[in-house]
């Protein structure tokens, strides 16, 4: 087999593995959004690094939540320098002051992306988020960080300070196809992780339907009627979510 069929061939069975082993959790993380959203509260995401794209990929998508706000900070993101989004996303201190920008509140909730889970920013997030009663979900890679070290001062990895932990099935140190020379290459998390989020999505939708709860939902922009059912929401929640 070619390079390109393998690696899709892992990446399907790693979805598998995640449907299987993580149906629990995904439960979980579905119903707790939808009880947050039927009450009015809103879904936050963060992430650092590649992890950002993450936590824009149900931000303000087709199909997507309306009530859906990513907690973005160019230091932490790769367009500016990915190089030294590295060196801030292990620094304390961040997450605190992005805290100050947004308005997490008590019956809210956090998703919180981190393969590897170890450092400072999305560890302080999460525990500052729980001392504010907000329950976090996190999506990571248990095999990578239940085997790495934490670098926050806290001690702490992603996984050990959630609510709710969504395993990406992933490998230490994320690429799964190996070269001729023995490197690693084809990473997963992203294609594995934005799966398990537009998953969970579907299901708080499901729950939406079963129960009456009349969530609201973006439509494309590139089908008809779209922008003005768009435009409404936009308007609506604007104050709320400040990337709109």
């Amino acid at each position: 087999m070619k390079a390109y069929e393998q690696y899709i061939r892992r990446v399907t069975d790693m979805l598998l593995e995640a449907l299987d082993s993580q149906a629990e959790a995904l439960e979980a993380a579905a119903q707790r959004i939808f009880g947050s959203m039927r009450e009015g509260g809103m879904l936050y995401t963060f992430g650092t690094g590649h992890g950002h794209l993450l936590a824009e990929e149900i931000f303000y998508r087709a199909g997507g939540l309306a009530r859906v706000c990513p907690m973005l900070d160019e230091r932490l993101m790769l367009h500016l320098s990915a190089s030294e989004s590295t060196a801030w996303e292990r620094k304390a201190g961040i997450a605190e002051e992005m805290l100050r920008r947004y308005g997490l509140r008590r019956g809210d909730v956090l998703i919180i992306v981190s393969n590897s889970g170890r450092n400072a920013a999305p560890v302080e997030m999460a525990m500052l988020a729980r001392e504010r009663g907000v329950p976090v979900i996190a999506l990571t890679n248990l095999r990578h960080s239940t085997r790495a070290t934490a670098r926050s001062a806290l001690g702490k990895r992603l996984f050990e300070v959630a609510d709710i932990v969504l395993d990406n099935r992933g490998v230490p140190g994320d690429a799964v196809w190996a070269a001729a020379d023995g490197s690693a290459v084809g990473p997963t998390s992203t294609v594995v992780g934005a799966a398990l989020l537009q998953a969970i999505v579907c299901r708080v939708r499901e729950l939406s339907d079963q129960q009456g709860a009349a969530l609201e939902f973006f439509v494309s922009s590139n089908v008809d009627g779209g922008d003005a059912v768009n435009e409404q929401l936009i308007v609506g929640y604007r104050e709320r979510i400040p990337h709109l």
